[in-house]
């Protein structure tokens, strides 16, 4: 570890966009937390698809973050700011960043922070805050998913995807998941799917449709599974999107839309205000984090790899082989 005043590593990116390959170690000095702000000496930063597309340019930081990548980071409080009254100097911490966590040291809202429960190492804990707090905005929040409900999740073995299965499990409902590949549908059903289809050879409308069909639908894919979303809901079902892999036009059925009565909406995360992460921490921390603490949400760690390697953790990201959350270590 370096001494204060030596500046901190960070990583930065070449021509200030490019491939994973342009992220390289970067020197800047260490961030100095302002009033209501905290800072975390990072022991691991949790690694997003939005990394990958701010890195290509295609999804700029929010005015006043750090155009740091890092979404997400794990590690202990080593200085806080004026007016903070929850956390101390040593405290073991996770958090929610706007920009930064690839770093050595992070500056973050103290409101942003949640207390890594007993049990879990930092690298765990790192893989936690982004995905924990988009699943239950978007399938909590945005879907009303309620016990003995049934959830869709397409891209099911992501980070997303493995939170999703697992934190709606533990909220009483049922599972169905998607994935492409007889390996991953299997480690969908491993994590607690009731039912784990492979895009690549089943027929997922059909199979849907013999389980019953579902009330919420998590939809990572976008215009691709469109046609299969809207057959999928039940009356009254809703359909949240939160990212558009193949695609952000999509044919809507508006007939069908109104005769079932189906919601279709969905969000971002990264942008929202201060203040409106600080209600969503508290919220997650009251109803989804003792799932954390008893077990039954432990995302897993497909791989993890030190700081300088950021560029083959992204590599790995992109090859969309990984099953569950690739960490950086610090």
């Amino acid at each position: 570890m370096q001494e204060r005043g030596e500046g901190m590593r960070t990583i930065g990116i070449e021509g200030g966009q490019g491939p994973a390959e342009a992220l390289q170690i970067v020197q800047r000095p260490d961030p100095e937390p302002g009033p209501g702000e905290i800072r975390i000496r990072v022991h691991a930063a949790g690694v997003n698809r939005p990394d990958l597309l701010q890195r290509a340019g295609r999804y700029p930081p929010p005015p006043g973050a750090s155009d740091v990548l890092g979404l997400e980071v794990a590690g202990e409080i080593d200085r806080v700011g004026p007016g903070v009254e929850r956390w101390r100097i040593g405290d073991r911490v996770c958090a929610l960043l706007g920009g930064g966590g690839y770093a050595e040291y992070a500056v973050v809202d103290a409101r942003h922070a949640l207390p890594i429960p007993a049990g879990l190492d930092f690298v765990q804990a790192a893989a936690l805050p982004e995905t924990v707090c988009t699943v239950f905005a978007n399938v909590f929040e945005a879907g009303a998913l309620q016990p003995g409900e049934t959830l869709l999740v397409h891209g099911a073995t992501s980070g997303i995807g493995v939170t999703a299965i697992q934190m709606a499990r533990a909220a009483g409902a049922r599972v169905i998941a998607t994935s492409r590949g007889a390996a991953k549908a299997a480690a969908a059903r491993r994590l607690g799917a009731d039912l784990s289809l492979d895009a690549l050879s089943d027929d997922m409308a059909a199979a849907i449709g013999e389980f019953g069909g579902v009330d919420v639908v998590l939809d990572m894919v976008g215009a691709e599974y469109a046609r299969l979303n809207q057959e999928a809901l039940k009356p009254m079902g809703r359909w949240v999107v939160i990212a558009t892999l193949t695609g952000a036009r999509a044919e809507i059925d508006l007939a069908r839309l109104m005769m079932k009565r189906l919601v279709l909406t969905g969000s971002t995360l990264r942008g929202r205000s201060a203040g409106e992460k600080a209600r969503l921490i508290a919220a997650v921390e009251a109803r989804a984090w003792p799932w954390v603490e008893s077990g039954a949400v432990r995302p897993p760690v497909d791989a993890t790899f030190p700081l300088e390697q950021a560029a083959a953790a992204h590599l790995r990201l992109e090859a969309g082989g990984h099953v569950g959350k690739i960490v950086l270590t610090v």
